[in-house]
């Protein structure tokens, strides 16, 4: 999950998901693993690469031999490397650092009824000008809701480049809140209900199904605040400067960030020991990643390894999603009741079904909330076999 002045610089042109598990625990100084997710490997140190360093590796140094960690050189390339490509050199990836935080000063200066209309302003901007993801927000839209005009189209796509203004705008004043001013921010909509939840599963764990939907990075940052700070393991961003700034934002809460490369088996551990496993379930998944379900009627690439893991767990899947209220810094957690868990003698089927109920649901507040969804991702890029392609 990506912090939301990072998102919005990405899809500006500088351009989630991972998973997110959270340790039911009343101070933020205790750790948990964290998510599951089947990925590859990834590379998550800051390293420099020459020219020189692709020759093959020498035994005793000299012209063979690769350079250490940290150097640079002419045609160099220095990234905190998540599986993605290259990150930006040193000399752009400081000026990109910089800029970055003097925006995060600027909004944090203002009031965030102010920084906040300025990031719907800034938003607007980014949304006439960037053409391809307002083409792909456009096709993701005809997709959900062929019976509306393209008038409709328009506004709830403008509606959601709106919503990310907010968010970047909200997370630069993330370290005003704390334990005792989270619930002007963010309150639950049954906060009994989320006690009893916690209080049942204090001993054998639980999920929760989520989305990248409203302000997602408050979501996790808010459960923190309340007592229930959350494990998170995320994809480095590929500028490790603001890679690092975003960590530290984040373990302000409580918040505990594994990379991915950090993440297995101890989330099973984590769900033993009375752990809250949060996993977003709304983003495209590779061939061979995941399995096709509807979503809007379009089969879609969904990671089914929520639906494994309930499986064999028996734990319990409670989708929550944070609900903004108007255009103000309000918001409200929304927890549902937990999914029923299809369980048969074919496994397959099974993984299947459980997989297309999970996603009814993140489709039922997609309808319900659509300006709060993040349309511009490639949602159906990974098609069944034979398809066309959609974008």
């Amino acid at each position: 999950m990506l912090p939301p002045l990072v998102t919005l610089a990405r899809l500006a042109g500088a351009c989630n998901a991972g998973g997110l598990s959270s340790k039911v625990a009343p101070s933020p100084a205790k750790k948990g693993p964290a998510v599951f997710f089947p990925q590859k490997p990834v590379k998550t140190a800051v390293t420099y690469r020459s020219r020189e360093a692709r020759a093959p590796r020498s035994r005793r140094g000299g012209v063979g031999a690769r350079p250490k960690r940290g150097k640079t050189g002419v045609g160099g390339r220095w990234s905190a490397s998540s599986g993605r490509g290259m990150g930006p050199g040193p000399q752009l990836a400081f000026l990109q650092y910089l800029l970055f935080r003097i925006a995060v000063v600027l909004f944090s200066t203002l009031p965030v009824q102010v920084a906040m209309r300025l990031g719907e302003a800034a938003a607007l901007v980014v949304h006439v000008v960037d053409r391809r993801h307002r083409r792909v927000g456009l096709t993701n839209l005809r997709i959900a809701f062929p019976d509306r005009s393209l008038r409709e189209h328009r506004r709830i796509l403008r509606a959601s480049w709106l919503n990310l203004g907010r968010m970047a705008a909200e997370s630069c004043h993330l370290r005003k809140l704390n334990r005792e001013n989270v619930s002007r921010w963010v309150t639950f909509e049954n906060a009994e209900y989320w006690r009893q939840v916690v209080r049942e599963h204090a001993d054998c764990g639980a999920f929760v199904l989520t989305a990248h939907f409203g302000n997602w990075e408050l979501f996790a940052y808010a459960h923190g605040l309340y007592g229930y700070p959350v494990h998170l393991v995320y994809r480095a961003l590929r500028n490790p400067l603001i890679d690092e700034y975003v960590h530290r934002l984040r373990r302000s809460a409580g918040t505990v960030t594994l990379r991915k490369s950090a993440a297995g088996l101890s989330l099973v551990r984590s769900l033993r020991q009375g752990g809250i496993v949060v996993i977003p379930a709304d983003q495209n998944s590779k061939r061979g990643m995941g399995v096709f379900v509807n979503l809007f009627g379009v089969p879609a690439s969904t990671n089914s390894g929520l639906a494994r893991l309930a499986m064999r767990t028996g734990f319990p899947v409670y989708p929550a999603f944070l609900v903004r209220e108007g255009r103000s810094p309000r918001h409200r957690i929304v927890i549902g009741p937990p999914v029923p868990i299809a369980r048969t003698a074919d496994r397959v089927a099974d993984v299947h079904e459980n997989t297309q109920r999970f996603t009814r649901v993140l489709e039922d507040m997609i309808t319900r909330y659509p300006d709060h969804w993040l349309w511009v991702h490639k949602r159906w890029k990974t098609r069944p076999p034979g398809a066309p392609r959609i974008y």
